[in-house]
């Protein structure tokens, strides 16, 4: 029976897996090693700024173990959605630090690299041709908001890798993609079975995240064949069972039944979790529908504005018995503050906006809970068009609010603690998201330039 064995290396390159672990995944043989390096997790502030999650040091820390690991194993090195967000210029930078480790580590090898940054153009002809869809509670999308994004990518699938592979690539690092299709495109090049394919790549995207108790980043392990794939982490401290590995289905997912791809469905329902033994998993049942229009899904963020913040804190149990009313009353008095100040139009220029931890900051209306506790953390947001209003209107804020009376109390009262002097801090931009569409290419490959170069 014909299979394949894949090592992820971590959930997100830079946030690391033991050395040891590594070495203990390549004595079981795999035929590559895979990692993502990019999520939306963190929000669209790295899409936007192209800012990284994870320092150089961190990203070649676990790049430089991987490559010499794979060099000396004469196998590839696969790693998706570059420096967090996979921007050109992500990408770029995760390629400067391959060949760094290579020209230090004395390495010869054939590196791939796959830009996924989109050319605005390109997708305002999309959008005439009404070739670009919204997903589920997509924002409007037209072409303003195609011109005033700092950055779109669009999420590969399989195919870019499987032609960097067939092109000889040793090393790829390519920009936005599907984190399932890092660890799909060798296994279904070769001819496994896809729908077992792309189930096992969903469990090994995180790398030990399907473990029972994953402690820290570690490696995941799967042997891949037609009718099945066995899962079992190669560090000895970590398990799996049928629960752990299920339940990772539902990560990042909608539904934990069927996995969405560019040139498919992965349908999980029937699948069937038995554990072989106290540490692995036998997965099987899983079916592939291929599509009938291929899509890629866009990413895109714009400036929101700039930010300041004020952290504080509430203990006082005469404003805590009315603090709706309080709270209600201060962001009236601040508002009203700010337009005698510098006019009714400054309305318009910012937004106020107050998280209130331990009373519905994580849920909002939705919080089903209302008992308020013996005290409460607030965070004041200004968002504004430019830092220094941002600023200017956060200091005003911030002596409103610690000021801000109650009718128990006569006099001056000082009723919120600061955490810090200024109180107000910098955020510098922020950003949003504004797409959640999909586009349909003429090709799977017409969205991706793929650039090779010996490194040595």
């Amino acid at each position: 029976m014909k299979s394949i064995n894949i090592l992820s290396a971590t959930g997100m390159l830079g946030s690391g897996f033991k050395e040891e672990t590594l070495k203990r995944a390549m004595a079981l043989k795999p035929d590559f090693i895979g990692a993502d390096s990019g999520s939306t997790d963190p929000g669209p502030h790295h899409l936007g700024s192209e800012e990284t999650q994870f320092s150089d040091a961190a990203y070649k820390r676990d790049l430089r173990l991987m490559i010499l690991a794979a060099r000396a194993a004469n196998i590839p090195v696969i790693v998706g959605s570059a420096c967090t967000a996979g921007t050109d210029a992500q990408l770029e930078r995760l390629c400067s630090i391959t060949r760094e480790i290579a020209r230090e580590d004395k390495l010869n090898f054939k590196l791939a690299a796959i830009y996924s940054e989109q050319d605005k153009g390109y997708l305002k002809q999309k959008l005439r041709e009404g070739k670009i869809k919204p997903l589920a509670n997509a924002p409007h999308l037209d072409e303003t908001v195609i011109d005033r994004s700092a950055h779109i990518v669009g999420m590969c699938g399989i195919e870019p890798y499987i032609e960097a592979l067939n092109n000889g690539a040793e090393v790829i690092i390519a920009g936005r993609s599907s984190d399932t299709s890092i660890f799909s495109a060798m296994p279904v090049m070769k001819g496994i079975n896809p729908a077992t394919v792309w189930h096992a790549a969903k469990i090994l995207e995180c790398g030990a995240a399907c473990v029972v108790m994953r402690k820290y980043p570690d490696c995941m392990f799967a042997t891949v064949s037609d009718d099945h794939f066995i899962i079992e982490p190669p560090n000895p401290d970590y398990r799996c069972d049928p629960a752990s590995v299920a339940s990772h289905n539902l990560y990042e997912n909608s539904t934990p039944y069927e996995l969405v791809e560019p040139s498919g469905v992965c349908n999980m329902f029937n699948a069937r979790y038995e554990a072989i033994s106290d540490r692995a998993v036998r997965v099987s049942g899983s079916t592939f529908k291929p599509a009938e229009r291929y899509t890629i899904k866009l990413e895109g963020a714009e400036l929101a504005g700039y930010q300041s913040l004020i952290i504080g804190s509430v203990r006082d149990p005469v404003i805590l018995r009315q603090f709706d009313s309080w709270m209600e009353g201060l962001i009236k008095a601040a508002k009203d503050r700010i337009a005698a100040v510098m006019g009714a139009a400054i309305e318009s220029q910012y937004r106020l906006d107050v998280r209130v931890f331990g009373k519905n900051a994580a849920m909002g209306p939705l919080e089903p809970e209302t008992t308020i506790g013996h005290e409460l953390g607030l965070l004041f947001q200004i968002t504004a068009d430019s830092q220094k209003l941002a600023t200017s209107l956060a200091r005003s804020v911030g002596h409103i609010a610690v000021h801000y009376p109650v009718p128990e109390w006569t006099g001056l009262i000082t009723g919120i603690a600061f955490c810090y002097s200024p109180a107000e801090i910098d955020r510098g931009p922020c950003y949003r998201f504004n797409m959640n569409h999909v586009v349909e290419p003429a090709s799977p490959l017409e969205m991706f330039r793929i650039e090779s170069e010996n490194v040595r």
